[in-house]
């Protein structure tokens, strides 16, 4: 299962799911460390700004950045839980949770969890930079980009409550 939450619920997410896997989505300079029950090589750790295009003195979202998320949660097993956060659980991480749906799901609809995301987040906001570059990477021809863009803004809120996100089979 495939775990959210933001950077202050981390340490309760991971031990509450027994995660093996990490993703951290967050600023370079916030530094994360790996929590003691994963291991250093199963802990990605990927630094940049939560922004929808280049501004000057942040470091947006990469096509390097989402090329190594891919490469990552390919190689996740699924024997134990995956967990992915950013600072709030709500734009980076959201993003990350639906990219990864659709990487190991390639026939599965984009609006079906597009919707999932959404019912299992209220306040979910995924970063479109990361959501664009992903669609174009897989080759979804602008479904994911307009899946997203159907869901709409999430709820307002401070942060996002951890939430699991289903990975079809």
């Amino acid at each position: 299962m495939l775990h959210v939450c933001s950077l202050s619920r981390l340490s309760e997410t991971v031990e509450k799911t027994g995660a093996k896997s990490l993703v951290t989505l967050i600023n370079a300079e916030m530094p994360v460390p790996t929590p003691p029950s994963i291991s250093a090589e199963r802990h990605l750790n990927l630094s940049f700004n939560d922004i929808p295009a280049p501004v000057k003195g942040l470091t947006p979202p990469g096509e390097s950045h989402v090329e190594q998320l891919l490469a990552f949660v390919r190689a996740w097993d699924r024997t134990s839980p995956l967990v992915i956060h950013c600072w709030a659980g709500i734009s980076r991480s959201t993003a990350g949770a639906y990219v990864t749906a659709c990487a190991l799901n390639p026939e599965a609809d984009e609006y079906t969890m597009a919707a999932t995301l959404r019912r299992h987040s209220p306040s979910a906001t995924p970063n479109p930079r990361i959501v664009a570059m992903a669609d174009r990477i897989l080759n979804r021809d602008g479904r994911m980009i307009d899946a997203i863009r159907g869901i709409g803004r999430g709820a307002n809120a401070f942060e996002g409550a951890p939430f699991e996100m289903p990975i079809f089979d």
